[in-house]
């Protein structure tokens, strides 16, 4: 029997991507674990597997297509013995007709239910997508299902015809947000063409944004609207610091590992989030979630945007494992090609622009982080000593930003105060 191949979410946040390359033709044989297609998503390129055997009887998507939904049928699998050339025949031919249901379903196609458009994708009260044939959304549609109360029985637990059909309507769980004041509509935002008209008669090029630029923009802009910032500020000697790294270079040369100064501010940061173990806390919604072990993003500027890499168990880990670690992902990240694992979660992040001589700036946080510690480069400035003397020293500036809603002033002054100590006084991260 034919079955449908669909656009998978390769990531929690995935709702479309770009097939961008098909690794198989149609009336290609495939096993289970076979490579189908290579998938961009928003961060990354991916690699996609079948997952049933079969024979491709026809590709519905081809390969270059943007903007392909997921769950969007982009195949047919077909078995042995079918006659490829009838599923051809019947198979849509464009995105728009190939969301219609498997083919367990597709007798439906000419009942009322099916003439009405499909319900929006229904989401549990966290926010989680709930993947459901677009039969089953019309089916509980005009039943009055609440498909947040049904268990599916497809491919991965997604909802079909038969898990509905036979289901009773139910209350709705009241969205968890229904008491809270409606929040204010967005102002309205100049469209492209009257943006473009104001420069009509100046030559410029229209840069036509990915994946990756969209979701930028979606995220931060969202987080700075929706996200109460503060900032702190403080200075960090780092001359003691600098002799340390050098010192441990030299000894570390045999093994081929140079560490940096970045790698010293993760360990300061992992170690500090937990000496101030409140401040180690993630904002989930309706909860503050706190976090046991210290995991830690770093960003990597890549061409066009950028990734979050996360350190995981920072705090167990030495420098020279945390240097090792984060230049694989910082390469791999350059290549886009990162598993979704190893840029999602985290409670904290970094961003140095230190070697591009910034000397301070102020860092978006990026949910559901609580704060972002912005770093500025190194310089040389005039100090007073602690013998009251003044003195030359090379002094590095941070600025901290933190979710108001996670993390509270002294919470975070003292999360602050933690790193500056570790980095003014590194050997104690050894301890």
């Amino acid at each position: 029997m034919a079955t449908e191949i669909l656009m998978p979410a390769l990531s929690p946040t995935m709702e479309e991507g770009t097939l961008a390359k098909w690794l198989v033709k149609e009336g290609d044989e495939v096993a289970s674990g076979d490579l189908l297609a290579e998938i961009e998503t928003d961060k990354a390129t991916m690699e996609f597997e079948a997952v049933d055997e079969g024979i491709i009887g026809k590709i519905l998507v081809a390969e270059g297509t943007e903007g392909v939904k997921v769950n969007t049928a982009i195949a047919i699998l077909v078995e042995e013995g079918e006659d490829v050339g009838d599923v051809a025949e019947s198979a849509p031919s464009t995105p728009a007709a190939a969301e219609a249901d498997a083919a367990p379903e597709a007798k439906e196609a000419s009942t009322p239910a099916a003439e009405k458009p499909a319900a929006p994708a229904p989401q549990t009260a966290d926010g989680t997508r709930i993947f459901a044939s677009p039969l089953a959304r019309r089916i509980a549609a005009d039943k009055g299902l609440d498909l947040t109360q049904i268990k599916g029985s497809g491919p991965k637990g997604r909802i079909i015809k038969a898990d509905v059909e036979g289901a009773t309507a139910a209350p709705k769980a009241a969205p968890a947000a229904a008491s809270a004041p409606a929040a204010a509509a967005p102002a309205p935002s100049v469209s492209a063409d009257a943006v473009a008209a104001m420069y009509e008669g100046r030559e410029f090029e229209e840069v036509k944004l990915d994946g990756m630029r969209k979701t930028i923009a979606a995220r931060l802009s969202e987080a700075k609207q929706t996200i109460p910032h503060f900032y702190l500020r403080r200075d960090i000697k780092l001359d003691a610091l600098l002799a340390f790294r050098s010192q441990l270079n030299k000894q570390l040369e045999a093994r081929g590992v140079k560490l940096s100064v970045n790698d010293f501010i993760i360990k300061a940061v992992a170690i500090a989030l937990q000496q101030v173990p409140e401040a180690n806390a993630v904002w989930a919604g309706d909860r503050v979630l706190q976090m046991e072990a210290s995991d830690v993003a770093v960003a990597v500027a890549i061409e066009g945007g950028l990734f979050t890499p996360v350190l995981q168990d920072a705090e167990q880990k030495s420098l020279s494992s945390l240097s090792t670690q984060m230049k694989d992902l910082a390469a791999r990240a350059r290549d886009r090609k990162l598993a979704p694992h190893e840029y999602q979660g985290g409670s904290f992040a970094i961003s140095n622009l230190g070697m591009f001589g910034i000397d301070n700036f102020d860092a978006i946080v990026n949910p559901p982080h609580a704060g972002i510690l912005a770093v500025g480069s190194g310089v040389k400035k005039p100090v007073v000593g602690d013998d009251g003397e003044l003195t030359v020293a090379t002094v590095m500036s941070v600025t901290m930003s933190v979710d108001h809603r996670v993390i509270d002033g002294a919470v975070g002054a003292n999360l602050l105060k933690a790193i500056v100590e570790n980095l003014e006084n590194p050997m104690t991260m050894l301890a």
